[in-house]
C-alpha cells in the first residue's frame, strides 16, 4: 500500500510542478490554453502517463488540433522531463507519457443525450410535460 500513496503523492506533485513548467517555461503556442487533468504514476516511478485537455481543441472540436497538441508534447516531453528533475530533486524522474483526456467532451455529449430524452419541467404547472 506505501507504494500506491507515493506513487499518488509524486503524480500530485508532478501534476503541480509540470503545469507551472507549462505555464511560465513554453512558449509553444500549439501548448496555449491547456489543462492538466490527471497524472498516474507507475509504482517504480518510471513513467508518468499525463492526461491534457485542450480547451481550444475541446471548443472547436477540432481533431487535427489535437494531434498537433499532442505531437507538441511528444517532442517536448524530454525538455519537460529535464525541467522537473532540476525542480524537484527526486532520485528518479518519470518518462513522460502525453495523452489526450477526451471525457470531458464525452461527458458533454452524455448530458446532451440525456437532456434529450428526459422529461422538461415546466415552470408554471410545476410538474413534467
Amino acid at each position: 500500500m506505501g507504494g500506491q500513496a507515493r506513487s499518488e503523492r509524486v503524480a500530485g506533485e508532478l501534476k503541480r510542478e509540470l503545469a507551472d513548467v507549462l505555464c511560465r517555461d513554453t512558449a509553444d503556442a500549439r501548448l496555449a490554453l491547456l489543462s492538466i487533468s490527471h497524472v498516474r504514476v507507475s509504482r517504480d516511478l518510471s513513467f508518468a502517463d499525463v492526461y491534457v485537455v485542450s480547451l481550444k481543441a475541446l471548443k472547436d472540436n477540432d481533431t487535427p488540433e489535437r494531434l498537433k497538441l499532442m505531437r507538441a508534447l511528444k517532442s517536448a516531453a524530454g525538455f519537460f522531463r529535464k525541467r522537473l528533475a532540476s525542480r524537484t530533486h527526486w532520485q528518479k524522474t518519470p518518462r513522460l507519457r502525453f495523452h489526450y483526456d477526451d471525457l470531458p467532451e464525452s461527458g458533454l455529449r452524455l448530458e446532451s443525450l440525456i437532456d434529450d430524452v428526459a422529461p422538461k419541467e415546466t415552470s408554471a404547472a410545476g410538474g413534467f410535460t
